[in-house]
């Protein structure tokens, strides 16, 4: 639906909300990171509003900077310090966006980021090994209407005077997705920050066989937002902004976007339903909200076949992925034959997470990053970006960032001190396998 179409209302709903507060005794119990994130807050919050003060410009600039935790000058040109990067990450914690008791909170960002601090994953502890892109652009409104209707983008950006004047504004009808005054500013740094990690692997992947993969640890997520509007706690679609701007601005013509958030990313479906070439595989817990990502699901005229959606029935985990991506992923990708690999990095089919019913691990997003990482150095000069989507046990999400990110490191997995084996369940491997062999039917694959 259309913003402007949209009854304002101070009060949340939803399904999905309902379900989240339903939920929520399972991950409110994090006292020991309310302190430490309160710490790491202040310190990305400063970041956040230098980048937000360019948040309206219609012009980016080609310059990018970065910490490396060298003592050196952070603003040295990225090109200068990216030849010995493994990972270059960018935070955007949108601060300002926040609805108390809320399950999308201004909390997951930070908790990320003292994850990677804790287990010595960051600039600090890595040298150039790991590189924080700082100072980077907000996207524009340019960027964005890429994607969205440009009533959408302008009407957002007006409803601003209402939240400021409400504090909390409801953009998504009677839906679940809420807006405050820092909304608009926050959600273009985030989807900015996803441009620049862009700029950054791909100009590096130009003078490198093996550039950095990056991961933009941004937040309002993404994957639901439709092209009209906001949807599921989604404001802008940042992967499918980077997609076109990819395209656009490095002519990467096809892009093999790959999301493994519990949800069924909805919003960056639609995006690219009738064209192909922007390859769109989701897979994701059968009957979860929002209810779509059906197996018929395939794309439309030009970009039929170009669209994959694999629900996998509830308790589906670590068997049940691994199987998936050796005999759909990889076989999908190997045929688009793509420039660039992004992937909507959702963390919600965590077996702790609140909001959904698979049995992913942190070993699990070990895995995933560790195999697609491979496949974009088979397939793509290495090109390749995370999306934080969804994930909203701070424990559970904290530490399958930090194992993804000890993935692209080529180092071992520490799943093993966080994932207790004793609360999975039996996989049901039967209804799996009729997933796994009814989308290779309609797939040919």
């Amino acid at each position: 639906m259309e913003l402007l179409t949209v009854s304002f209302s101070s009060s949340l709903a939803g399904n999905a909300l309902f379900l989240a507060r339903q939920h929520l005794c399972k991950w409110k119990n994090h006292s020991r990171f309310d302190l430490e994130a309160k710490f790491v807050r202040n310190r990305i919050l400063n970041k956040s509003l230098r980048r937000g003060r360019r948040c309206l410009s219609e012009k980016r600039e080609a310059s990018i900077s970065c910490s490396t935790g060298t003592g050196e000058d952070p603003l040295i040109p990225v090109n200068k310090k990216l030849s010995d990067a493994r990972v270059i990450y960018a935070v955007a914690p949108a601060m300002g966006h926040n609805q108390e008791s809320h399950p999308e909170s201004h909390f997951r960002v930070p908790a990320i980021v003292n994850a990677l601090e804790k287990w010595e994953l960051s600039p600090k502890f890595r040298g150039l090994e790991v590189i924080e892109l700082e100072n980077f652009n907000a996207a524009s409104s340019n960027d964005i209407a890429s994607v969205h209707t440009r009533a959408y983008v302008s009407g957002l950006e007006k409803a601003m005077d209402q939240a400021s004047k409400q504090g909390i504004i409801l953009i998504e009808g009677s839906g679940p997705t809420y807006a405050t005054v820092d909304t608009f500013r926050e959600s273009l740094v985030a989807a900015g920050a996803g441009i620049s990690l862009i700029d950054a692997v791909v100009a590096e992947s130009k003078i490198s066989k093996s550039p950095p993969v990056g991961f933009a640890l941004i937040r309002p997520p993404g994957h639901h937002a439709i092209p009209k509007g906001p949807m599921g706690f989604c404001v802008f679609g940042n992967v499918a902004v980077a997609a076109r701007y990819a395209q656009r601005s490095h002519g990467l013509k096809r892009v093999f976007i790959i999301d493994f958030d519990v949800h069924h990313g909805n919003g960056t479906n639609d995006a690219f339903y009738d064209d192909p070439d922007i390859f769109f595989l989701s897979t994701h817990q059968d009957g979860s909200y929002p209810g779509t990502g059906k197996f018929e699901e395939v794309g439309h005229g030009d970009g039929e076949g170009t669209t994959l959606n694999l629900p996998l029935p509830g308790g589906s985990g670590d068997t049940a992925m691994r199987t998936v991506f050796d005999e759909i992923i990889v076989p999908c990708a190997q045929r688009f034959k793509p420039d660039i690999i992004l992937v909507s990095a959702g963390y919600d089919a965590h077996v702790l997470d609140p909001l959904a019913s698979l049995q992913f691990t942190t070993g699990t997003y070990y895995m995933l990053a560790s195999y697609i990482q491979q496949l974009a150095n088979d397939l793509c000069g290495g090109r390749c970006v995370f999306f934080l989507e969804g994930g909203y046990n701070l424990k559970s999400l904290s530490y399958s960032v930090a194992d993804s990110f000890r993935a692209f490191l080529g180092e071992p997995s520490l799943a093993s001190e966080f994932d207790n084996p004793a609360i999975l369940h039996e996989e049901p491997s039967t209804r799996v396998r009729q997933a796994i062999e009814r989308v290779k039917h309609i797939h040919s694959l």
